[in-house]
């Protein structure tokens, strides 16, 4: 091996490690790796930012803009609205879900569909008082396996068209996937539908009733005890004979900066005390109320938890890429910035120990916030947080609904035609529906997701270097040896296993930029035509559902559905097993090498 090839050897590594360790957010991984790839001059200088121009990463971009312009035009709130009457049997309700879910990510990005479909989803359990967690699973799963389908329905196949055209002048069209990913989806779908939910661990005989928009086990929330509050004075003891009905528990006291997490149960509290409590947003409604208490750092003449004319409760999930993802409590200062009161956080179903200034969020975590009625949606928005309880507080424009479809429909229907690059098509629609008022200008940039652009941008130089160096010539020539005399069925199943479980460890963006290079490689080497086994990344990218680090989606139903790390694999493993036996055969019949 010569010096630059050990050397991005061991700058990937090191990536793929921090990918896999998750502390530090996967866009500044990717941006640092192409600085010590200039550094180490794999990339040049004046080459390292062209990932921003490039094709692939224009049109993940306008994807993402015009799923929010569908979004706020309203033009998918009749499937939603639907769906939340359609409750029937578990099998029936998640089948719905999952085709519809299927079907929608196909067209835009499947983050979005999931998104759409989320608070809907979890208000037909709640009309049914069955346990959201058998849904939101099958739910995400099938987001993810719809956006197999076409060229647009998830950034992997984006990708994966943009190395064939590198590969053979022609990169892969808009329904050139449909071959091999619509039977795997609708398989995969009819799969989750009729045995796969049954196969996620029960909940513990919770469901969505009561007019939740789900059950959680508690919120962790900090409570100031002011002088004239019923509470100052008391001992803890007192204050649990006071509140014996409700389901709070005292798990912690803050006394002048110090944290007890077993508070001294006979002393009386001080004005200066803060209690940490576990409960539902009921039961902590009704302990403020009772106590006089008031939520930590808010203003009591305007944010105690009787709720006025005008203030709402909202529980709200962070999403993947959220700005507030990795950041304390006490630095988000949602008061002055947002004028949203926290009144409480929940992890997996779960309130998390310690002080609430030092919780550092997470994507799934779910918020329970306070604010004006007014003010919550923006301020959700702005925040990267998608509410729960209802999808009545969106914001946009409504009654574009038409436009926007039809704007979206013609990008897709001249791409597919081939009469305009992709990128082009769909930097045309963006620019059409903020012109035609669709989409508020103000919050063009604001949705795009821009850790998964900085993502691809900062990679596809990393991934160049491969190539360049000769390494990944060297990786496909020791596959290629290993393989020799073995049927090319076999190799793409190696391809395809091997980058299933990539995908399920890191982002599939970053997985597909490891990969595709070497499968064209490989295809080099055995004198064979690179599409099968491009096609086999492709599927190996999007199939990550053994963990809820895989993909955004796992993510993103993790904190409302309750889910622990290890209940992923019981309904992900033999789904991917079945996705494998049922992709090898189709990709060798759809592209024969």
């Amino acid at each position: 091996m010569t010096t630059d090839q050990i050397a991005i050897s061991l700058l990937l590594t090191t990536l793929l490690g921090l990918f896999v360790w998750g502390r530090v957010r996967y866009d500044v991984v990717a941006a640092g790796g192409l600085v010590a790839a200039v550094v180490l001059g794999l990339v040049p200088a004046e080459s390292a930012f062209e990932g921003f121009g490039h094709p692939a990463v224009i049109t993940v971009a306008g994807v993402l803009v015009m799923s929010r312009a569908l979004s706020v035009s309203g033009a998918v709130d009749g499937i939603a609205r639907w769906i939340r009457s359609a409750s029937g049997t578990e099998t029936g309700q998640i089948g719905v879900l999952s085709v519809v879910a299927a079907s929608m990510s196909g067209f835009m990005n499947n983050v979005g569909a999931l998104a759409l479909l989320l608070p809907a989803a979890i208000e037909s359990c709640t009309k049914a008082n069955r346990p959201v967690r058998l849904v939101l699973m099958p739910l995400a799963f099938a987001s993810i396996l719809g956006g197999m389908v076409t060229l647009i329905g998830t950034p992997p196949n984006i990708l994966i068209a943009t190395y064939r055209q590198d590969a053979m002048g022609e990169g892969f069209a808009m329904f050139d996937f449909a071959w091999v990913g619509f039977p795997v989806a609708l398989l995969g779908v009819a799969f989750i539908a009729l045995v796969g939910w049954r196969l996620i661990p029960s909940a513990s005989g919770k469901t969505a009733e009561g007019g939740e928009a789900f059950d959680l086990e508690a919120y962790l929330s900090e409570l100031a005890v002011p002088k004239a509050s019923e509470a100052h004075g008391k001992t803890l003891s007192e204050i649990e004979e006071m509140t014996e009905d409700l389901d709070v528990a005292i798990v912690g006291l803050v006394r002048r900066k110090r944290h007890y997490p077993r508070p001294p149960q006979h002393e009386p509290l001080q004005g200066t005390d803060r209690l940490l409590v576990e409960a539902g947003p009921e039961d902590l409604d009704r302990f403020v109320d009772r106590l006089g208490l008031r939520v930590a750092g808010s203003r009591p003449d305007k944010e105690s938890l009787s709720k006025g004319e005008h203030a709402v409760l909202t529980e709200a999930v962070v999403t993947p890429g959220s700005r507030i993802a990795g950041r304390t409590v006490g630095a988000l200062r949602l008061k002055g910035r947002y004028n949203l009161t926290l009144l409480g956080i929940s992890r997996q179903g779960h309130a998390r120990g310690g002080r609430l200034s030092s919780f550092r969020v997470r994507p799934g975590d779910v918020l329970l916030v306070q604010g004006l009625e007014n003010d919550v949606p923006d301020a959700l928005n702005r925040l990267g947080c998608l509410p729960l309880a209802s999808r009545d507080i969106s914001h946009g424009l409504r009654g574009r609904s038409v436009a926007a479809a039809g704007i979206f429909a013609a990008a897709v229907g001249v791409a597919a035609f081939g009469l305009l690059p992709i990128a082009v098509c769909f930097v045309a629609a963006v620019v059409a529906v903020v012109v035609s008022g669709i989409l508020p200008i103000r919050d063009l940039y604001a949705n795009v997701d821009m850790p998964v652009i900085v993502l691809l941008a900062a990679l596809l130089p990393v991934g160049q270097a491969l190539e360049t160096t000769g390494m990944t010539g060297l990786i496909a020539g020791g596959i290629t040896e290993v393989t020799q005399g073995v049927p090319a069925f076999v190799v793409v199943a190696i391809l395809l296993v091997t980058t299933m479980f990539m995908s399920d460890l890191l982002n599939n963006a970053a997985t597909v930029v490891v990969m595709a290079p070497i499968a064209v490689q490989v295809a080099r080497g055995m004198g064979a035509s690179p599409d099968p086994f491009l096609m086999a990344v492709a599927v190996g990218a999007s199939c990550a559902f053994l963990t809820p680090i895989g993909h955004q989606n796992n993510a993103l139903v993790m904190g409302p559905g309750g889910y622990r790390f290890g209940d992923y694999w019981r309904l992900g493993l033999p789904l991917e097993i079945l996705i494998v036996v049922v992709s090898v055969p189709l990709i060798m019949f759809a592209w024969p090498p």
